[in-house]
């Protein structure tokens, strides 16, 4: 370790660039500086710390990708088709919580309570769990999905729900081009092309705010430590502030 220099720290920099987004480098940097703080103060090293002297990357510039009215209207569709019931109430259950993906793969039965209206994530990418309260829409999602005494509440692999997913999205969009071409209508060609699955999320957290809800409030749902992370996945639609306004 007393060896590193920041000029080698530089060139894995730079190959890293090559692979992952500025944002992540940041963070594997992060964690190779407290790694190396640690060997410092607690392992009694006596070295400089030479992440100190590498420039950090530029962070990847945050989405702000919105769900319009349209999109989830022919996305709605789509879904109804999946030959796997789970994925469209797991896609508008997401919208309803601002849970991960990887949270809703691992929320069981067993955590749901649908007389307090509460779900509980165990593990959530945080490492604190927390208690997500749901909304009259969520209640409906679930209730349609027959709640069960154990087990997964949407059985499906990452896999499996990412190929259904996609393919949804796909025939959503030859939906909204075949309208525009019957109605003689010129089409948005980023309609649907490119919303990812995290954008829900995005979207989720927009929605509460819009709602009513304080920081605070959504904060607690969306599981967000910092303020400057949960503004990241929050873009609030002019209009709706138009309104309070007013």
């Amino acid at each position: 370790m007393s060896s590193l220099s920041g000029m080698e720290l530089v060139g894995w920099r730079d190959r890293r660039l090559k692979q992952v987004k500025g944002s992540t480098t940041n963070r594997e940097l992060a964690i190779i500086g407290h790694a190396i703080d640690i060997g410092r103060k607690e392992w009694g090293l006596n070295i400089e710390n030479p992440c100190r002297l590498v420039r950090r990357p530029a962070g990847s510039v945050p989405r702000d990708r919105r769900l319009t009215v349209d999109e989830e209207r022919f996305l709605r569709l789509a879904l109804k088709s999946t030959r796997n019931p789970v994925v469209g109430p797991m896609t508008f259950f997401a919208i309803e919580t601002a849970m991960r993906r990887g949270e809703l793969l691992d929320l069981r039965w067993e955590h749901v309570n649908l007389e307090k209206r509460t779900a509980f994530l165990q593990d959530t990418k945080n490492g604190e769990a927390r208690t997500v309260p749901l909304s009259s829409a969520a209640l409906e999602i679930l209730r349609s999905l027959e709640p069960k005494a154990r087990g997964n509440v949407f059985p499906i692999t990452m896999e499996g729900f990412n190929q259904a997913y996609e393919r949804a999205v796909e025939r959503a969009r030859g939906s909204y081009m075949k309208e525009c071409s019957g109605q003689g209508k010129l089409p948005d060609l980023k309609f649907l092309a490119d919303l990812h699955f995290h954008d829900l999320r995005h979207e989720a957290a927009s929605r509460l705010f819009e709602k009513g809800l304080n920081v605070m409030e959504v904060a607690s749902i969306t599981g967000h430590k910092t303020l400057q992370t949960l503004k990241r996945y929050t873009h609030l639609r002019a209009e709706e502030l138009a309104r309070k306004l007013s």
